[in-house]
């Protein structure tokens, strides 16, 4: 009975609740089948690892376009590096090869914040993304069991 996400865990779990036995005059109050209830809680506790692996997953990614990003611009600096050597043979061009150089490597640096900056807005994008499906996952969990645990309590007296 695999599942997909921790999202579809809880819709499960709640359908169980919405869909549990009234207890008369317990204003709300169900029973559940409690091997039901500890399987998905099982279930969730296998899915949890796994989105904190697609979570490694992304950060690797966005290491990665980090290093591709500054291998390019190490590429883009040498190919500005050879271009202005060749032009400063000339002494009218060793002036312009400067400038250009200069304004190459500015470039370069401001393309390589600019990717940083982007892969970084992304990467942080995705991880907010996972952290609030997370919260979201665990509040329903807590609010879960606090309602097992009420109507356990009730089910004693």
């Amino acid at each position: 009975m695999a599942r997909s996400t921790i999202e579809s865990l809880l819709d499960e779990l709640e359908e169980m609740v919405d869909k549990g036995s009234r207890l008369p005059l317990s204003r709300g109050r169900a029973t559940l089948y409690a091997e039901d209830v500890r399987e998905i809680i099982g279930e969730i506790r296998y899915a949890l690892p796994q989105e904190c692996r697609e979570a490694r997953a992304i950060m690797a990614d966005r290491d990665q376009i980090l290093r591709e990003a500054r291998t390019e611009a190490e590429g883009i600096v040498r190919a500005a590096r050879e271009k202005a050597r060749i032009l400063a043979s000339q002494t009218e061009v060793m002036k312009l090869a400067r400038q250009q150089s200069s304004e190459l490597a500015a470039q370069t640096q401001q393309k390589c914040r600019e990717m940083r900056r982007a892969s970084s807005d992304y990467i942080d994008d995705l991880m907010k993304r996972t952290d609030e499906a997370l919260s979201r996952s665990l509040s329903e969990l807590r609010k879960t069991r606090q309602s097992l645990r009420a109507s356990q309590h009730t089910g004693k007296k």
